[in-house]
């Protein structure tokens, strides 16, 4: 790991990590009459009569609300909406930095699904779109989807689709690699929390059969009487019991639970070739040095930066994003999400740029086991997820603009990777 004192760390997070900065001028007399009275007046007239040109004479196409209760952080718990706001900042620096795209942390101090409806529904009019993040499972699916329902701009939550979309770009790059076919592997997950359905959710929609799941009391199971209605969805005619039963012959292995939760006897269990996600940060569910002590054939990717495929979400949330708001897009769809992580798996097999070789220190860094996605400090990311989102938005019909030229958009982007 990283050799960060924790004096870094805050020195580092003092006074906060993101301000507000003044796009036009304000220096002069006529520019203060233009930006507040009584020039103002004139754009909210004109969004009074047509309410969709707030996203012409406002910032709302480019912001996004940053929105946690503080329940779920990290792998830190329920830690509430004051402790959780570093991440959330975090999160903003991150959507800024990999996309351009503003953000605003909002903490919210209270816990309810109806409660926290109630506050993204009240704020919905300042934002383009609302990633929630750090929301415990099982309200997350909830408070998402009645968001979903009742808004028309974007709502993310980000802790479910983003591991989702990247995980399942590496599970393409990984098929190809092995021979081996979404409809005929066997896949394990442990954690059955919110990344973890939605992970699910989106190998099922790739065209996987056959998913275990296991949560801290084993393995989801018709035989269970204790399940949620999320994990009900999931639960299978079986024998296992626990993870180590159902590893046994497993093509794919994703931890989303805590360090040591697979061992090396299981891995000996698995089937040829196997993968092995193994996301549980800072210490995965186990190491790819205690892999490799076991067994040669197995494609390994962790949550951190100091192995080879590392399963950031930076890959996903600020691209996406950065699509669907340049569409003015109502809703991200399965479609959008999917096209991501298709147009991930894609990047991941070109020539990787020498700036990102240089911030990993490697030279040798080519498509195969040790590359199956693309380095989250790959600017290419930007160009290739954002356009197949806003193309996938714009064919979906949830985009609010009449006419897309992709080649265009392109373009447009291709120009605004150099400012990252």
């Amino acid at each position: 790991m990283l050799n960060i004192s924790k004096e870094e760390v805050l020195t580092y997070h003092k006074q906060g990590k993101i301000a507000i900065e003044l796009t036009k001028p304000c220096d002069t007399q006529y520019e203060l009459s233009l930006a507040y009275t009584p020039g103002v007046a004139i754009p909210c007239l004109e969004i009074h009569q047509n309410p969709a040109l707030s996203f012409e004479y406002t910032n709302r196409s480019n912001l996004v609300a940053v929105i946690s209760d503080g329940s779920a952080v990290l792998g830190l718990g329920n830690i509430g909406p004051l402790a959780s706001k570093p991440v959330m900042e975090g999160k903003a620096v991150l959507f800024k930095k990999f996309a351009h795209v503003d953000a605003f942390d909002i903490e919210l101090d209270v816990h309810s699904v109806e409660e926290i409806v109630a506050a993204c529904k009240a704020i919905a009019p300042t934002f383009g779109g609302i990633n929630l993040e750090d929301i415990a499972a099982p309200q997350c699916f909830e408070i998402e989807r009645l968001l979903q329902e009742a808004l028309d701009i974007p709502v993310f939550h980000d802790d479910q689709h983003g591991t989702a979309i990247i995980t399942t770009a590496g599970l393409i790059n990984v098929l190809e690699l092995t021979g081996k076919k979404a409809e005929e592997i066997k896949i394990v997950i442990n954690g059955a929390g919110a990344a973890g359905i939605a992970c699910a959710r989106m190998y099922r929609a790739f065209g996987v059969k056959h998913i275990v799941m296991c949560d801290s009391k084993g393995v989801v199971s018709l035989a269970r009487q204790d399940l949620n209605v999320y994990k009900q969805a999931f639960a299978v005619e079986t024998d296992a019991r626990t993870l180590e039963d159902a590893i046994t012959d497993a093509d794919m292995f994703l931890g989303l639970s805590k360090a040591g939760a697979l061992s090396k006897a299981m891995v000996a269990k698995m089937a040829p070739s196997p993968v092995i996600f193994a996301l549980a940060n800072p210490l995965p569910e186990i190491l790819p040095e205690e892999v490799a002590q076991v067994r040669d054939d197995v494609i390994m990717a962790t949550g951190r930066s100091d192995y080879p495929n590392q399963i950031n979400n930076v890959l996903g949330f600020p691209a996406l994003f950065r699509g669907a708001l340049d569409v003015r897009a109502k809703k991200i769809t399965e479609g959008m999400k999917m096209a991501a992580a298709h147009a991930l798996a894609t990047l991941a097999k070109e020539p990787v740029p020498e700036y990102a070789k240089i911030a990993y220190g490697n030279k040798e860094i080519v498509y195969g086991k040790s590359h199956i996605i693309p380095l989250p400090f790959n600017k290419e990311v930007l160009f290739w997820v954002a356009s197949a989102v806003a193309k996938a938005a714009f064919e979906e019909g949830v985009a609010r603009i009449e006419e897309f030229d992709v080649d265009e958009y392109k373009e447009q982007l291709r120009s605004s990777i150099e400012g990252i």
